[in-house]
């Protein structure tokens, strides 16, 4: 369980050790900023890489510009800072990086046996704030973390959008750098990326933290209105049958036990992790930032599935109308 570097110096904070090592663990000046961050719910950073057919051909790729652009209304900078606008600044950047020909070399042979999905042209990334955070002062932190990351290897391109709440910034980057080296992103990349965007933003005076989710005890909620919306409208077999799942389960009483006990144990981890932390911090006076501790994991909210996500929901939604012949009442 891992809270993530801080600098390009400062060892990991993995939280679980803490829980292990015992006591004698001396906590640095960064490391100690970070549970600050982290216990005081400094906002966190989201980096989000899309998925979808649409990475994988020049059509999609053309196709992805034109919706980032909003067709052709916005600009699109580049990563040597051109600004480009217009309906054909899309095309034009599927030419300037040879993503055409690139194609066509990864085009895979229509009577192979084991054929295998396109490799990915670009990857398309999202990089996000909550509402509030100064626009521009998060389009200038990606422009200096991609300059950093990719610079001199993976061609990109980015645009900045302000018509949600939350400002964010969509970059397409070129899954093949200029020296042939394919760009892969992992679990471990995701984490760097976002580590270091927090760090992009803090230079400029914005609060932004990047920890796990699990070290905030937090769980992932599923996205429960779409959910109901897709079963309600029989949009989605899939998402019908997670809801009858969950109904199923619930009244026989057999509601995602083994998942449950899984979150449990990362839980009791996450949770020894922060008390040793609690621990230390006292031994070193720091008594202020110990309470602090204390407060922020007494008030963590208890670990749930998505099937007790979902069944959360489903009760709260059947509260209003609940008769004897309810399923939902005990």
């Amino acid at each position: 369980m891992r809270m993530f570097r801080l600098d390009r110096d400062e060892p990991l904070f993995e939280i679980a050790s803490y829980g292990r090592a015992g006591p004698g663990r001396r906590l640095s000046l960064g490391l100690m900023e970070q549970i600050r961050r982290t216990v005081t719910r400094t906002p966190e950073v989201m980096v989000k890489v899309s998925g979808g057919s649409g990475s994988s051909s020049s059509r999609g790729v053309a196709a992805h510009f034109n919706y980032i652009s909003r067709k052709g209304d916005l600009d699109i900078e580049t990563d040597d800072g051109e600004r480009l606008i217009g309906k054909e600044a899309g095309q034009q950047l599927i030419r300037d990086w040879n993503l055409d020909l690139d194609e066509d070399r990864q085009r895979p042979d229509l009577f192979a046996v084991n054929r295998r999905a396109p490799p990915k042209l670009v990857h398309r990334i999202i990089f996000s704030m909550p509402a509030g955070t100064p626009p521009q002062k998060v389009f200038g932190a990606v422009r200096d973390f991609a300059r950093e990351e990719f610079g001199s290897k993976h061609r990109y391109a980015m645009v900045l959008h302000t018509d949600e709440p939350h400002p964010h910034v969509h970059v397409v980057v070129k899954a093949v750098s200029e020296q042939g080296v394919r760009l892969n992103i992992r679990k471990e990349t995701l984490r760097r990326w976002r580590q270091e965007f927090a760090r992009q933003l803090r230079a400029r005076g914005v609060e932004a933290n990047a920890t796990d989710r699990r070290v905030r005890g937090q769980s992932r909620a599923p996205k429960l209105d779409s959910i109901f919306r897709a079963a309600q409208r029989g949009e989605s077999s899939h998402m019908t049958a997670r809801v009858r799942d969950v109904v199923r389960e619930l009244k026989a009483g057999s509601l995602g036990r083994s998942g449950a006990a899984r979150l449990q144990r990362t839980r009791m981890e996450v949770v020894r992790g922060w008390q040793a932390v609690r621990d230390r911090l006292l031994a070193e006076g720091k008594h202020q930032l110990a309470d602090q501790v204390s407060r922020f994991v007494s008030q963590m909210p208890p670990p749930r599935t998505e099937k007790q996500w979902l069944a959360a929901e489903l009760i709260e939604r059947a509260r209003p109308s609940r008769t004897r012949d309810d399923p939902f009442v005990r």
